[in-house]
């Protein structure tokens, strides 16, 4: 696991508060270390997501973000218990993946997971759950959903007549989402989703 830069390793001694970007590929994000498999430019720390993040003491970091990562990810439950184990209590999970109705998901091969309103309610206790409950016996670590918001593309003319009054209508709360999802998606197709997680810890 190469540190490619010292100040990584001096925060991360020093026990300051961490930011992480994960997978960041050659992405600067301000004042978020760049984390990815490549050593490529702006990335802080060389390392492998389908590996344990054993370099990361538990609750080290306070913020994690991750864009268009985790559906390549084979063992997405080891993942998230890493990212629950790493995340301070408190600490804020930013991760934005495909949406399922993307019609460019399945164009990529190193994808591996297509992601829909209630996947992440996975790893929530029942009760923090919606109306529509899931399995939350898969794993024993736990978060809440802060938020979550299904975006659309706005490229042709129809998509920017159109995305913005449909995603002001989808988010209006989670019914809307569901609705959108068993209704809608295959008409309409989203983009992206974001979910803002944080991590149950006692």
């Amino acid at each position: 696991m190469p540190i490619l830069n010292e100040r990584f390793s001096a925060d991360l001694a020093a026990g300051r508060p961490l930011r992480l970007n994960l997978g960041s590929g050659g992405t600067v994000k301000p004042d978020f270390y760049g984390v990815d498999h490549l050593a490529l430019a702006g990335v802080d720390v060389q390392a492998d997501l389908n590996a344990p993040l054993d370099w990361l003491p538990d609750g080290s970091v306070d913020e994690i973000y991750s864009r268009h990562v985790f559906e390549h990810i084979p063992d997405i439950l080891g993942l998230m218990r890493e990212v629950h184990r790493v995340a301070k209590p408190g600490g804020t999970v930013r991760i934005i993946v495909p949406h399922f109705s993307n019609p460019y998901y399945y164009s990529d091969l190193t994808h591996c997971h297509p992601f829909g309103l209630y996947s992440f309610y996975y790893f929530c206790d029942p009760a923090d759950q919606p109306r529509r409950k899931v399995p939350a016996f898969y794993v024993d670590f736990r978060f809440r959903v802060e938020s979550l918001r299904i975006r659309f593309y706005k490229r042709g003319w129809i998509d920017k007549l159109f995305a913005p009054a449909i995603a002001a209508f989808v988010n209006l709360n989670i019914g809307t989402q569901d609705w959108y999802e068993r209704r809608l998606c295959r008409l309409f197709h989203a983009s992206e989703m974001e979910v803002v997680l944080r991590p149950v810890k006692a």
